[in-house]
Protein backbone atom coordinates (compact mmCIF):
# COMPACT_ATOMS: atom_id res chain seq x y z
CA UNK A 1 0.00 0.00 0.00
CA UNK A 2 1.32 3.46 -0.88
CA UNK A 3 2.22 5.28 2.34
CA UNK A 4 3.66 8.56 1.09
CA UNK A 5 3.03 11.85 2.90
CA UNK A 6 1.56 13.68 -0.11
CA UNK A 7 -1.73 15.29 0.93
CA UNK A 8 -4.26 16.04 -1.78
CA UNK A 9 -6.40 19.14 -1.67
CA UNK A 10 -9.16 20.76 -3.66
CA UNK A 11 -8.26 22.72 -6.76
CA UNK A 12 -8.59 26.14 -5.16
CA UNK A 13 -8.84 27.04 -1.47
CA UNK A 14 -8.66 30.83 -1.65
CA UNK A 15 -11.69 32.88 -0.63
CA UNK A 16 -12.97 35.34 -3.17
CA UNK A 17 -12.20 38.99 -2.49
CA UNK A 18 -13.88 41.79 -4.48
CA UNK A 19 -12.25 45.06 -5.37
CA UNK A 20 -14.39 48.21 -5.03
CA UNK A 21 -16.89 48.33 -7.87
CA UNK A 22 -16.41 44.66 -8.81
CA UNK A 23 -14.30 43.16 -11.56
CA UNK A 24 -14.55 44.30 -15.16
CA UNK A 25 -14.07 42.18 -18.28
CA UNK A 26 -12.38 44.72 -20.52
CA UNK A 27 -9.18 43.87 -22.31
CA UNK A 28 -6.07 44.80 -20.34
CA UNK A 29 -2.80 46.27 -21.63
CA UNK A 30 -0.33 43.67 -22.83
CA UNK A 31 2.25 44.82 -20.26
CA UNK A 32 1.01 45.42 -16.75
CA UNK A 33 2.71 46.45 -13.56
CA UNK A 34 3.02 43.60 -11.03
CA UNK A 35 1.04 45.41 -8.34
CA UNK A 36 -1.91 45.97 -10.64
CA UNK A 37 -1.86 42.38 -11.86
CA UNK A 38 -1.76 41.04 -8.30
CA UNK A 39 -4.75 43.15 -7.31
CA UNK A 40 -6.75 41.86 -10.28
CA UNK A 41 -5.97 38.22 -9.48
CA UNK A 42 -6.87 38.64 -5.82
CA UNK A 43 -10.31 39.75 -6.93
CA UNK A 44 -10.69 36.95 -9.46
CA UNK A 45 -9.71 33.93 -7.37
CA UNK A 46 -12.52 31.82 -5.94
CA UNK A 47 -13.09 28.41 -4.42
CA UNK A 48 -14.92 27.12 -7.48
CA UNK A 49 -16.75 27.99 -10.65
CA UNK A 50 -20.52 28.10 -10.68
CA UNK A 51 -21.94 25.73 -13.27
CA UNK A 52 -22.41 27.54 -16.54
CA UNK A 53 -25.45 27.55 -18.80
CA UNK A 54 -26.40 24.38 -20.60
CA UNK A 55 -25.19 24.08 -24.16
CA UNK A 56 -28.34 22.27 -25.22
CA UNK A 57 -31.78 21.46 -23.90
CA UNK A 58 -31.87 18.78 -21.21
CA UNK A 59 -32.57 15.38 -22.75
CA UNK A 60 -35.32 13.51 -20.94
CA UNK A 61 -33.44 10.22 -20.86
CA UNK A 62 -33.97 7.80 -18.03
CA UNK A 63 -30.28 7.37 -17.26
CA UNK A 64 -28.61 10.67 -18.18
CA UNK A 65 -28.44 12.43 -14.82
CA UNK A 66 -28.99 16.17 -15.09
CA UNK A 67 -26.03 18.46 -14.41
CA UNK A 68 -26.52 20.40 -11.18
CA UNK A 69 -24.96 23.58 -9.79
CA UNK A 70 -22.40 21.77 -7.60
CA UNK A 71 -18.73 22.06 -8.53
CA UNK A 72 -17.85 19.50 -11.24
CA UNK A 73 -21.31 17.93 -11.20
CA UNK A 74 -21.43 14.36 -12.51
CA UNK A 75 -24.50 15.21 -14.60
CA UNK A 76 -24.14 14.10 -18.23
CA UNK A 77 -27.20 15.58 -19.92
CA UNK A 78 -25.42 18.79 -21.03
CA UNK A 79 -21.89 20.17 -21.30
CA UNK A 80 -20.71 23.09 -19.16
CA UNK A 81 -19.43 25.46 -21.83
CA UNK A 82 -17.09 27.25 -19.41
CA UNK A 83 -14.79 24.22 -19.79
CA UNK A 84 -12.97 23.08 -22.94
CA UNK A 85 -14.36 19.79 -24.21
CA UNK A 86 -11.65 17.18 -24.91
CA UNK A 87 -12.49 16.35 -28.50
CA UNK A 88 -10.31 16.45 -31.58
CA UNK A 89 -7.17 18.41 -30.71
CA UNK A 90 -6.49 20.90 -27.93
CA UNK A 91 -3.24 22.85 -27.62
CA UNK A 92 -1.49 23.52 -24.31
CA UNK A 93 1.44 25.77 -23.49
CA UNK A 94 3.88 24.70 -20.78
CA UNK A 95 5.94 27.51 -19.26
CA UNK A 96 8.85 27.06 -16.85
CA UNK A 97 9.29 29.65 -14.08
CA UNK A 98 12.54 30.23 -12.17
CA UNK A 99 13.28 32.54 -9.24
CA UNK A 100 16.08 34.98 -8.32
CA UNK A 101 17.00 32.99 -5.20
CA UNK A 102 17.71 29.70 -7.02
CA UNK A 103 19.66 28.65 -10.09
CA UNK A 104 17.71 25.86 -11.87
CA UNK A 105 19.49 22.51 -11.81
CA UNK A 106 17.60 21.17 -14.84
CA UNK A 107 16.66 22.75 -18.14
CA UNK A 108 13.11 23.00 -19.52
CA UNK A 109 14.16 20.45 -22.15
CA UNK A 110 14.90 18.01 -19.31
CA UNK A 111 11.69 18.73 -17.38
CA UNK A 112 9.22 18.70 -20.27
CA UNK A 113 9.62 14.94 -21.03
CA UNK A 114 8.64 14.17 -17.43
CA UNK A 115 5.10 15.30 -18.33
CA UNK A 116 4.78 14.81 -22.08
CA UNK A 117 4.13 12.76 -24.10
CA UNK A 118 2.95 10.56 -21.19
CA UNK A 119 0.00 12.85 -20.40
CA UNK A 120 -1.04 13.05 -24.04
CA UNK A 121 -0.83 9.28 -24.42
CA UNK A 122 -2.99 8.78 -21.33
CA UNK A 123 -5.81 10.80 -22.85
CA UNK A 124 -5.39 9.29 -26.30
CA UNK A 125 -5.84 5.81 -24.84
CA UNK A 126 -8.72 6.87 -22.59
CA UNK A 127 -10.58 8.56 -25.47
CA UNK A 128 -10.13 5.66 -27.92
CA UNK A 129 -8.02 7.95 -30.06
CA UNK A 130 -10.71 10.63 -30.39
CA UNK A 131 -8.82 13.29 -28.41
CA UNK A 132 -5.28 14.60 -28.76
CA UNK A 133 -3.62 16.96 -26.28
CA UNK A 134 -0.70 18.66 -28.00
CA UNK A 135 1.76 20.41 -25.67
CA UNK A 136 4.04 23.29 -26.66
CA UNK A 137 6.90 24.02 -24.24
CA UNK A 138 8.59 27.38 -23.86
CA UNK A 139 12.15 26.07 -23.95
CA UNK A 140 13.76 28.57 -21.60
CA UNK A 141 13.41 29.67 -18.01
CA UNK A 142 11.35 32.79 -17.36
CA UNK A 143 12.52 34.40 -14.14
CA UNK A 144 9.88 35.63 -11.70
CA UNK A 145 10.42 39.11 -10.20
CA UNK A 146 10.45 37.88 -6.57
CA UNK A 147 12.20 35.11 -4.65
CA UNK A 148 10.44 31.77 -4.39
CA UNK A 149 10.21 32.02 -0.61
CA UNK A 150 8.39 35.36 -0.81
CA UNK A 151 5.22 33.81 -2.29
CA UNK A 152 4.46 31.48 0.61
CA UNK A 153 3.78 28.59 -1.77
CA UNK A 154 2.10 25.73 0.08
CA UNK A 155 -0.90 23.50 0.63
CA UNK A 156 -2.87 26.15 2.53
CA UNK A 157 -1.82 29.10 0.44
CA UNK A 158 -2.63 32.64 1.57
CA UNK A 159 -5.03 34.24 -0.95
CA UNK A 160 -3.02 37.45 -1.36
CA UNK A 161 0.27 35.60 -1.82
CA UNK A 162 -1.30 33.24 -4.36
CA UNK A 163 -2.68 36.25 -6.21
CA UNK A 164 0.76 37.87 -6.23
CA UNK A 165 2.31 34.70 -7.67
CA UNK A 166 -0.28 34.37 -10.41
CA UNK A 167 -0.22 38.07 -11.21
CA UNK A 168 3.57 38.08 -11.57
CA UNK A 169 3.51 34.85 -13.58
CA UNK A 170 0.84 35.90 -16.07
CA UNK A 171 2.47 39.28 -16.63
CA UNK A 172 5.82 37.59 -17.19
CA UNK A 173 4.47 34.90 -19.51
CA UNK A 174 2.39 37.40 -21.46
CA UNK A 175 5.61 38.98 -22.74
CA UNK A 176 6.63 35.68 -24.33
CA UNK A 177 3.41 33.80 -25.09
CA UNK A 178 0.30 34.59 -27.11
CA UNK A 179 -2.39 33.06 -24.88
CA UNK A 180 -4.92 33.19 -27.72
CA UNK A 181 -3.13 30.26 -29.38
CA UNK A 182 -3.74 27.83 -26.52
CA UNK A 183 -6.61 26.01 -24.85
CA UNK A 184 -4.71 25.07 -21.66
CA UNK A 185 -1.95 26.73 -19.65
CA UNK A 186 0.59 24.90 -17.46
CA UNK A 187 2.89 26.96 -15.22
CA UNK A 188 5.78 24.81 -13.97
CA UNK A 189 7.88 26.18 -11.12
CA UNK A 190 11.56 25.31 -10.72
CA UNK A 191 11.38 22.11 -8.64
CA UNK A 192 14.67 22.91 -6.89
CA UNK A 193 13.74 26.41 -5.69
CA UNK A 194 13.63 26.55 -1.86
CA UNK A 195 10.12 28.02 -1.68
CA UNK A 196 8.44 25.44 -3.94
CA UNK A 197 6.07 22.97 -2.23
CA UNK A 198 4.68 20.05 -4.26
CA UNK A 199 1.48 20.05 -2.18
CA UNK A 200 0.53 23.29 -3.94
CA UNK A 201 0.13 21.63 -7.36
CA UNK A 202 -3.45 22.19 -8.49
CA UNK A 203 -5.82 23.88 -10.91
CA UNK A 204 -6.69 27.47 -10.11
CA UNK A 205 -10.20 28.48 -11.20
CA UNK A 206 -11.09 32.11 -11.77
CA UNK A 207 -14.55 33.18 -10.68
CA UNK A 208 -14.38 35.89 -13.35
CA UNK A 209 -12.27 35.20 -16.44
CA UNK A 210 -9.06 37.20 -16.89
CA UNK A 211 -8.70 38.75 -20.35
CA UNK A 212 -5.19 38.51 -21.79
CA UNK A 213 -4.43 38.87 -25.52
CA UNK A 214 -8.18 39.23 -26.07
CA UNK A 215 -8.48 35.74 -24.61
CA UNK A 216 -10.39 34.73 -21.50
CA UNK A 217 -8.27 32.77 -19.01
CA UNK A 218 -10.67 30.79 -16.84
CA UNK A 219 -8.21 28.42 -15.19
CA UNK A 220 -4.49 27.67 -15.00
CA UNK A 221 -2.70 24.50 -13.92
CA UNK A 222 0.01 25.50 -11.43
CA UNK A 223 2.69 22.81 -11.12
CA UNK A 224 5.10 22.66 -8.17
CA UNK A 225 6.23 19.04 -8.48
CA UNK A 226 9.57 17.73 -7.29
CA UNK A 227 11.64 15.44 -9.53
CA UNK A 228 10.41 13.02 -10.59
CA UNK A 229 6.83 14.33 -10.45
CA UNK A 230 4.03 12.26 -8.96
CA UNK A 231 2.79 9.56 -11.31
CA UNK A 232 -0.07 10.78 -13.50
CA UNK A 233 -0.32 14.04 -11.54
CA UNK A 234 -0.57 16.23 -14.64
CA UNK A 235 -3.25 14.03 -16.18
CA UNK A 236 -5.22 14.27 -12.92
CA UNK A 237 -5.02 18.06 -12.86
CA UNK A 238 -5.88 18.21 -16.55
CA UNK A 239 -8.98 16.19 -15.77
CA UNK A 240 -10.19 19.11 -13.66
CA UNK A 241 -9.73 21.39 -16.68
CA UNK A 242 -12.27 19.12 -18.41
CA UNK A 243 -14.78 19.45 -15.53
CA UNK A 244 -13.98 16.15 -13.79
CA UNK A 245 -14.26 16.10 -9.97
CA UNK A 246 -11.93 14.85 -7.27
CA UNK A 247 -13.16 11.41 -6.24
CA UNK A 248 -11.12 11.01 -3.09
CA UNK A 249 -12.48 11.49 0.39
CA UNK A 250 -10.89 14.26 2.43
CA UNK A 251 -11.05 13.58 6.18
CA UNK A 252 -12.34 16.56 8.13
CA UNK A 253 -9.24 16.79 10.31
CA UNK A 254 -6.87 15.99 7.44
CA UNK A 255 -6.06 12.63 8.98
CA UNK A 256 -7.27 9.23 7.91
CA UNK A 257 -7.62 7.40 4.60
CA UNK A 258 -8.33 9.51 1.53
CA UNK A 259 -9.22 6.67 -0.85
CA UNK A 260 -12.28 5.05 0.71
CA UNK A 261 -14.70 6.12 -2.05
CA UNK A 262 -13.05 4.72 -5.19
CA UNK A 263 -9.65 3.32 -4.21
CA UNK A 264 -7.39 2.74 -7.22
CA UNK A 265 -10.21 3.14 -9.74
CA UNK A 266 -10.12 6.26 -11.94
CA UNK A 267 -7.37 8.85 -12.12
CA UNK A 268 -9.52 11.44 -10.37
CA UNK A 269 -9.44 9.35 -7.21
CA UNK A 270 -5.66 9.05 -6.96
CA UNK A 271 -2.82 9.73 -9.36
CA UNK A 272 -1.06 6.78 -7.69
CA UNK A 273 -3.85 4.27 -8.42
CA UNK A 274 -3.18 0.96 -10.13
CA UNK A 275 -6.23 1.36 -12.39
CA UNK A 276 -6.27 5.02 -13.48
CA UNK A 277 -8.48 4.52 -16.56
CA UNK A 278 -11.37 7.01 -16.29
CA UNK A 279 -14.69 5.52 -15.28
CA UNK A 280 -17.04 4.79 -18.15
CA UNK A 281 -19.33 7.43 -16.65
CA UNK A 282 -16.60 10.04 -17.09
CA UNK A 283 -16.01 8.90 -20.66
CA UNK A 284 -19.73 9.38 -21.26
CA UNK A 285 -19.59 12.82 -19.69
CA UNK A 286 -16.60 13.83 -21.83
CA UNK A 287 -18.15 12.52 -25.03
CA UNK A 288 -15.76 9.62 -25.56
CA UNK A 289 -18.64 7.15 -25.22
CA UNK A 290 -21.71 7.84 -27.31
CA UNK A 291 -25.26 6.58 -27.68
CA UNK A 292 -24.33 3.12 -28.91
CA UNK A 293 -21.79 2.52 -26.13
CA UNK A 294 -24.16 3.05 -23.17
CA UNK A 295 -26.97 0.68 -22.21
CA UNK A 296 -29.71 1.94 -19.93
CA UNK A 297 -31.92 -0.19 -17.69
CA UNK A 298 -35.25 1.61 -17.70
CA UNK A 299 -37.59 -0.81 -15.99
CA UNK A 300 -37.75 -3.36 -13.19
CA UNK A 301 -37.17 -7.08 -13.50
CA UNK A 302 -34.28 -8.92 -15.18
CA UNK A 303 -32.19 -8.01 -18.22
CA UNK A 304 -28.99 -9.27 -19.87
CA UNK A 305 -26.24 -7.03 -21.25
CA UNK A 306 -22.99 -7.64 -23.12
CA UNK A 307 -20.19 -5.22 -22.19
CA UNK A 308 -16.77 -4.66 -23.70
CA UNK A 309 -13.92 -3.54 -21.39
CA UNK A 310 -13.90 0.21 -20.80
CA UNK A 311 -10.14 0.38 -21.49
CA UNK A 312 -8.43 0.13 -24.87
CA UNK A 313 -4.90 0.27 -26.27
CA UNK A 314 -2.96 3.06 -27.95
CA UNK A 315 -4.35 4.83 -30.98
CA UNK A 316 -7.85 4.68 -32.47
CA UNK A 317 -9.91 1.76 -31.21
CA UNK A 318 -13.18 0.56 -32.71
CA UNK A 319 -15.93 1.34 -30.23
CA UNK A 320 -18.45 -1.08 -31.69
CA UNK A 321 -20.45 -2.11 -28.68
CA UNK A 322 -21.63 -1.05 -25.22
CA UNK A 323 -18.95 -0.33 -22.61
CA UNK A 324 -21.14 1.17 -19.90
CA UNK A 325 -24.35 -0.01 -18.26
CA UNK A 326 -26.46 2.45 -16.25
CA UNK A 327 -29.37 1.81 -13.88
CA UNK A 328 -31.20 4.92 -12.69
CA UNK A 329 -31.80 4.71 -8.92
CA UNK A 330 -33.06 8.17 -7.95
CA UNK A 331 -33.64 11.76 -9.01
CA UNK A 332 -29.91 12.49 -9.07
CA UNK A 333 -28.40 9.02 -8.60
CA UNK A 334 -27.55 6.05 -10.77
CA UNK A 335 -25.71 2.75 -10.57
CA UNK A 336 -23.02 2.32 -13.24
CA UNK A 337 -21.51 -0.99 -14.33
CA UNK A 338 -18.45 -1.57 -16.53
CA UNK A 339 -15.73 -4.12 -17.29
CA UNK A 340 -12.17 -3.42 -16.14
CA UNK A 341 -9.28 -5.47 -17.55
CA UNK A 342 -5.50 -5.09 -17.81
CA UNK A 343 -5.79 -2.95 -20.94
CA UNK A 344 -5.44 0.70 -21.90
CA UNK A 345 -4.36 2.74 -18.88
CA UNK A 346 -5.13 -0.20 -16.55
CA UNK A 347 -2.22 -2.47 -17.49
CA UNK A 348 -1.09 -2.53 -13.82
CA UNK A 349 -4.55 -3.19 -12.40
CA UNK A 350 -4.76 -5.43 -9.37
CA UNK A 351 -7.94 -7.24 -10.43
CA UNK A 352 -10.11 -7.75 -13.51
CA UNK A 353 -13.85 -8.13 -13.78
CA UNK A 354 -17.12 -6.22 -13.61
CA UNK A 355 -17.00 -3.05 -11.52
CA UNK A 356 -20.09 -1.32 -10.14
CA UNK A 357 -20.31 2.15 -8.59
CA UNK A 358 -22.88 4.70 -7.48
CA UNK A 359 -23.00 8.13 -9.14
CA UNK A 360 -24.45 11.25 -7.46
CA UNK A 361 -24.84 14.27 -9.75
CA UNK A 362 -25.81 16.52 -6.82
CA UNK A 363 -22.63 15.83 -4.80
CA UNK A 364 -19.70 18.20 -5.27
CA UNK A 365 -16.10 17.41 -6.09
CA UNK A 366 -14.21 15.76 -3.19
CA UNK A 367 -17.46 15.12 -1.29
CA UNK A 368 -18.02 11.64 -2.74
CA UNK A 369 -19.79 12.00 -6.11
CA UNK A 370 -18.84 8.39 -6.97
CA UNK A 371 -18.68 5.37 -4.66
CA UNK A 372 -17.32 2.00 -5.78
CA UNK A 373 -19.23 -1.07 -4.60
CA UNK A 374 -16.96 -3.73 -3.15
CA UNK A 375 -17.67 -7.08 -4.77
CA UNK A 376 -15.46 -8.80 -2.18
CA UNK A 377 -16.04 -6.88 1.07
CA UNK A 378 -14.26 -9.40 3.27
CA UNK A 379 -10.97 -9.38 1.36
CA UNK A 380 -8.42 -7.03 -0.15
CA UNK A 381 -5.54 -7.28 -2.60
CA UNK A 382 -2.20 -5.79 -3.65
CA UNK A 383 -1.41 -4.65 -0.14
CA UNK A 384 2.06 -3.41 -1.11
CA UNK A 385 1.02 -1.31 -4.11
CA UNK A 386 -2.65 -0.37 -3.88
CA UNK A 387 -3.71 3.02 -2.50
CA UNK A 388 -6.65 1.25 -0.79
CA UNK A 389 -6.33 -2.57 -0.82
CA UNK A 390 -9.86 -3.04 0.51
CA UNK A 391 -11.23 -1.93 -2.89
CA UNK A 392 -8.42 -3.28 -5.07
CA UNK A 393 -10.37 -6.51 -5.63
CA UNK A 394 -13.77 -4.80 -5.96
CA UNK A 395 -14.66 -6.21 -9.44
CA UNK A 396 -16.62 -9.46 -9.61
CA UNK A 397 -15.88 -12.36 -11.94
CA UNK A 398 -17.86 -14.98 -13.81
CA UNK A 399 -20.31 -16.73 -11.50
CA UNK A 400 -20.21 -13.94 -8.92
CA UNK A 401 -22.78 -11.32 -8.01
CA UNK A 402 -23.29 -8.32 -5.78
CA UNK A 403 -26.29 -6.39 -4.54
CA UNK A 404 -26.34 -2.65 -3.95
CA UNK A 405 -27.82 -2.26 -0.45
CA UNK A 406 -29.17 1.21 -1.26
CA UNK A 407 -31.14 0.42 -4.43
CA UNK A 408 -31.54 -3.34 -4.08
CA UNK A 409 -30.20 -3.84 -7.62
CA UNK A 410 -28.31 -7.11 -8.14
CA UNK A 411 -25.48 -7.46 -10.66
CA UNK A 412 -24.34 -10.93 -11.76
CA UNK A 413 -21.61 -11.91 -14.22
CA UNK A 414 -22.79 -14.92 -16.22
CA UNK A 415 -19.99 -15.36 -18.74
CA UNK A 416 -17.59 -14.03 -21.35
CA UNK A 417 -17.19 -14.65 -25.08
CA UNK A 418 -14.34 -14.93 -27.58
CA UNK A 419 -14.73 -11.29 -28.64
CA UNK A 420 -14.07 -10.01 -25.13
CA UNK A 421 -17.64 -9.25 -24.11
CA UNK A 422 -18.76 -9.91 -20.57
CA UNK A 423 -22.39 -10.88 -20.01
CA UNK A 424 -24.02 -9.13 -17.09
CA UNK A 425 -27.42 -9.93 -15.65
CA UNK A 426 -29.26 -7.12 -13.88
CA UNK A 427 -32.13 -7.75 -11.50
CA UNK A 428 -34.01 -4.67 -10.43
CA UNK A 429 -36.55 -5.14 -7.63
CA UNK A 430 -40.11 -3.88 -7.82
CA UNK A 431 -40.70 -0.44 -6.33
CA UNK A 432 -43.77 1.68 -5.55
CA UNK A 433 -45.06 3.45 -8.66
CA UNK A 434 -44.32 6.90 -7.29
CA UNK A 435 -40.70 5.95 -6.51
CA UNK A 436 -40.15 4.59 -10.01
CA UNK A 437 -41.67 7.69 -11.59
CA UNK A 438 -39.51 9.95 -9.47
CA UNK A 439 -36.35 8.06 -10.38
CA UNK A 440 -36.97 7.81 -14.10
CA UNK A 441 -38.42 11.25 -14.70
CA UNK A 442 -39.94 12.25 -18.02
CA UNK A 443 -37.96 9.70 -20.00
CA UNK A 444 -38.76 6.69 -17.79
CA UNK A 445 -40.53 3.44 -18.47
CA UNK A 446 -40.03 0.78 -21.08
CA UNK A 447 -37.58 -2.00 -21.56
CA UNK A 448 -33.80 -2.04 -21.36
CA UNK A 449 -31.97 -0.50 -24.28
CA UNK A 450 -29.41 1.99 -25.46
CA UNK A 451 -29.51 5.44 -23.98
CA UNK A 452 -29.63 8.78 -25.73
CA UNK A 453 -27.87 12.03 -24.90
CA UNK A 454 -26.64 15.25 -26.48
CA UNK A 455 -24.69 15.20 -29.71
Amino acid sequence: MWTGSRIRIREVDVKRRQTPGGVGRRSRPRYRRPAAAATSFTALLATSLVAGPASAAVIGDACALARTAVHHSEGVDTWNETYPQPSGQLDAVMVFLSFPDSEPMASPDELFPEYFPATSRFFERASYGSFRLRAHPVRKWLEMPAESTSYGIGRDWDADLRAAYLGDAVELVDRQVDFSRYDLVYLVADPDAPGVDSDATKVVNFDEPMRVDDTELRRIVTVFEQRPPDRNVLAHETGHVFDLPDLYHRPKDGRGDWDTHVGDWDLMGSQFGLAPEPFGWHKWKLGWLGDTQVNCVRGEGESLHGLLPVGAGDGPAPVTGPRLLVIRTGADTALAVEVRTASGNDVATCAEGVLAYRVHSGVASADGPIEVLDGHPRTGACWDTSVYPELADAPIGVGESLTDPESGVTIEVTGTDAEGRWTVRVERPSAPAEAVAGALGAGGGGESGETGRRA
